[in-house]
């Protein structure tokens, strides 16, 4: 019988130990699902500097990746409000801040103008006029995206 015992005393095989591995394919694996997370997770974070409001419609606007200032008008119940990237502001307030901004700055920055379809069409030239009074050419008013039927 082999195994058996000699003397009295049974003898045991050891079995050989391999060296731990790190298989890298799962880890590889979950570096990509991490990295997908994270940049999932960073453009869902997108910053958005204009205050919520009802946009008009255009069928030929495209969204625009220069976003230095942006200037709100919101028509409200009691009047239009005024704001500078979500700050409200008074006429005279944004001017003095947009010719600081100009002043700043080697270039004059491009402006975003959010104004929402309640607005008085004189107060929109105002402000207009007040962008354009800072020095500041670049000005984009903005709308709403919609499909063509």
């Amino acid at each position: 019988m082999p195994g058996c015992c000699r003397g009295g005393t049974m003898r045991l095989r050891r079995a050989r130990r391999r060296p731990a591995r790190i298989e890298m394919l799962p880890l590889i694996d979950i570096v990509f699902l991490l990295l997908v997370f994270f940049i999932y997770a960073m453009l869902s974070m997108a910053v958005h500097r204009g205050m919520d409001l009802d946009l008009p419609d255009s069928s030929l606007t495209r969204p625009s990746r220069e976003t230095p200032l942006s200037v709100s008008i919101g028509g409200t119940a009691d009047g239009n409000r005024l704001y500078l990237n979500r700050e409200p502001v008074s006429e005279r307030e944004l001017a003095a801040r947009l010719a600081q901004a100009c002043r700043d700055r080697r270039q004059a920055p491009a402006v975003l103008l959010f104004a929402d379809r309640g607005v008085d069409y004189q107060h929109l030239f105002r402000v207009l006029d007040l962008v354009r009074r800072a020095g500041i050419e670049k000005i984009s008013l903005q709308a709403r995206q919609v499909r063509q039927k």
